[in-house]
């Protein structure tokens, strides 16, 4: 007899299976299957509900406003949009995950405060950093992460061509890939700087001071280095579909290339950011709708690496300034993740594959997480997502996250799909009303586990 058995219609990579049956034992996947199902002491029947492996958020930031204190309530979101592992960036208040005494205090917090499991990046400091970069790979981060353009020096420095040079080699020796923040700074400080001046300071301004050259010129400038170097470079986010085309264009040369698309760029354009004026704000900002059609061709021609959110939640005070420039920069999402990315293929009639393959398999695969996360699979972890069709809206207000988080740029946005339960490791922790997990249920994933 299992511990628990799971019914469901039963969503992977590769298959959709009506009236399908995932036996669990312990914390792992024993069995699947259809039709008659072996015995369990615990059975959770969903219907017909579509049972997705758990999400992998390959790209979140729950500390960069709040400090580490942020994992907690993030986490929570988490359970309630259906994400099971976030893999979370390493620009944290006050200081960034820079060696690996920084890296331990960071997992404690994890294992003491997640509600989900959670992987890590690690970064270097401006200069002098490089040579901790191999007790962070010991220490078990999934990626790393450098910066083309900085926003703080301390907390996020632009990493110079030389130091990024000898960055990538030493990254290079670990086969852990690094995910770059591709914008050139120098253009879009001169934009920036020539905008203030003029007085323009109306939200489309961010689309304006920020174009698509400033992220195209940066793509080629890291690809370039990772082909000298042999470093696994990765687009952080990719707002238009260039960027994957420069990266196939890469590989074709021998290069470890790929990008991610944010879901924000599937579905957002410089309307909605006029509309939403800063809670709209995120670097790169939205594209036009031409661009985000572009976005679509480049997914379902596999050229994108995986999907991931960027949330980065800024207290709602940060994003109401009418002056664009003033607002800070990020979007909540996290809990949108699961109903947004359902909804839009249902919308465009693409196959709810899709969804198990770029925002569960694929960044667990690229994080090193795949011996147990991102798949429905014999011997990975039980972790599932289950989606209840139907019409609903998506209510900001019901956001699992501190008060002043609560903010969504989806607010009012019909949704063909809600969360009715996630699980983590063979535990429900959301339940489509409350979380049910308590601050530590989550725990660190490191790179490689098996």
């Amino acid at each position: 007899m299992h511990d628990s058995l799971v019914r469901g219609t039963i969503v992977t990579s590769g298959d959709i299976t009506k009236n399908g049956w995932i036996a669990i034992d312990g914390e792992r996947i024993a069995a699947i299957g259809t039709g008659p199902a072996p015995n369990a002491a615990r059975v959770l029947d969903y219907g017909e509900n579509c049972v997705f492996p758990g999400l992998v958020d390959g790209h979140m930031h729950t500390s960069s406003s709040l400090g580490w204190s942020g994992i907690e309530n993030a986490t929570r979101s988490a359970a309630a949009g259906g994400v099971t592992t976030c893999v979370d960036m390493p620009y944290d208040v006050p200081r960034a995950v820079t060696n690996a005494d920084i890296l331990a205090d960071k997992i404690g917090w994890v294992n003491r405060t997640a509600h989900v499991d959670m992987g890590l990046y690690g970064t270097i400091t401006k200069q002098g950093g490089v040579g901790e970069i191999p007790g962070l790979a010991q220490g078990g981060v999934c990626s790393f992460k450098l910066s083309t353009y900085e926003y703080d020096a301390v907390r996020f420095p632009r990493i110079d061509h030389p130091t990024m040079v000898e960055a990538f080699a030493a990254i290079a020796t670990t086969g852990i890939p690094v995910s770059i923040h591709n914008e050139d700074q120098e253009l879009v400080e001169r934009l920036t700087a020539e905008a203030r001046a003029a007085g323009q300071t109306d939200a489309i301004m961010h689309c304006r001071t920020r174009p698509p050259l400033a992220e195209t010129m940066a793509d080629n400038e890291i690809f370039e280095i990772g082909l000298e170097t042999g470093a696994h470079v990765h687009i952080a986010h990719s707002s238009v579909a260039r960027g994957f085309t420069i990266a196939e264009s890469f590989r074709a040369m021998g290069a470890k290339a790929t990008g991610e698309a944010c879901i924000q760029y599937l579905c957002m354009t410089e309307e909605d950011l006029v509309r939403l004026g800063g809670r709209g704000k995120c670097n790169p900002p939205f594209r036009t709708a031409a661009e985000v059609e572009r976005m679509w061709e480049a997914l379902v021609a596999g050229k994108v690496g995986y999907i991931s959110t960027d949330h980065a939640p800024w207290p709602v005070d940060r994003k109401d300034f009418a002056d664009i420039f003033a607002c800070g920069a990020g979007l909540t999402g996290l809990q949108s993740f699961a109903p947004l990315m359902f909804t839009l293929l249902e919308e465009r009639g693409l196959p709810l594959t899709l969804m198990a393959t770029y925002c569960a398999e694929r960044p667990a695969q690229h994080h090193g997480l795949d011996g147990r996360k991102g798949a429905i699979s014999i011997g990975k972890d039980a972790d599932f997502v289950v989606m209840q069709p139907g019409q609903f809206t998506f209510e900001e207000a019901e956001i699992q996250d501190r008060p002043e988080l609560r903010w969504s740029p989806y607010q009012g946005r019909a949704i063909c799909a809600r969360v009715a339960a996630t699980i983590l490791r063979g535990k429900v922790v959301w339940d489509g009303t409350n979380v049910l997990a308590k601050p530590g249920t989550g725990q660190f994933v490191k790179r490689g586990a098996a």
